[in-house]
């Protein structure tokens, strides 16, 4: 069993979308606070990220925003979070945020939140990131990017060990299970990241 004590959450701030992914990110957050693993994401104040927040906080547990300079100009942060961590732009958001959790979990977002991923992703490819990544796959919304991911290791564009670089759950329940119990990656991977 992994020791987690923080857990990065990459999720959309849209609030035009289907309840039942507001739902799974709102038990996300109710079990990640029941737990005390500290919830580490962007602060923004709106749609999903604001729902895991929001249900984290209200079982007593703690969430740390990391959000850049421009966007608290605008008012898109959280103002009652745990802890706001201004920083100076996407990049630093990025890895802070990385830097602060011992996994991730990527609930369905839009552009900002299909990058996040898949940055993440290439530096566990990499040996940058060595925790858990958890695709939580609610209504089968990642199903075309893990559709992708199959065929680049297919087509041979990625080595079939990094396979073993993310793991995909259905529920919210399951996503916290495994980033309990998946295996930390070993930096040893390096030697694979070229074919």
């Amino acid at each position: 069993m992994n020791k987690i004590t923080s857990v990065c959450v990459y999720c959309a701030s849209s609030t035009q979308i289907d309840r039942a992914y507001t739902d799974a990110a709102r038990e996300l957050g109710t079990l990640l606070g029941e737990k005390d693993i500290r919830v580490v994401n962007g602060a923004g104040r709106m749609g999903l990220m604001a729902a895991v927040s929001d249900a984290a906080l209200a079982q007593g547990g703690r969430v740390t925003g990391v959000i850049p300079r421009f966007m608290v100009e605008q008012g898109w942060h959280h103002t009652g979070l745990t802890e706001l961590i201004e920083v100076d732009d996407m990049h630093q958001r990025k890895q802070l945020m990385a830097r602060l959790s011992d996994a991730v979990i990527a609930l369905p977002g839009g552009c900002g939140t299909l990058e996040e991923l898949l940055e993440i992703i290439t530096w566990k490819q990499l040996g940058l990131y060595l925790n858990p990544i958890v695709i939580l796959n609610t209504k089968g919304y990642y199903d075309p990017l893990i559709a992708m991911f199959g065929r680049a290791l297919d087509e041979k564009f990625m080595r079939p060990q990094h396979a073993a670089i993310w793991q995909v759950a259905h529920t919210p329940q399951e996503a916290v299970e495994l980033i309990h119990t998946l295996s930390r990656w070993d930096s040893n991977i390096r030697k694979f990241a070229a074919l």
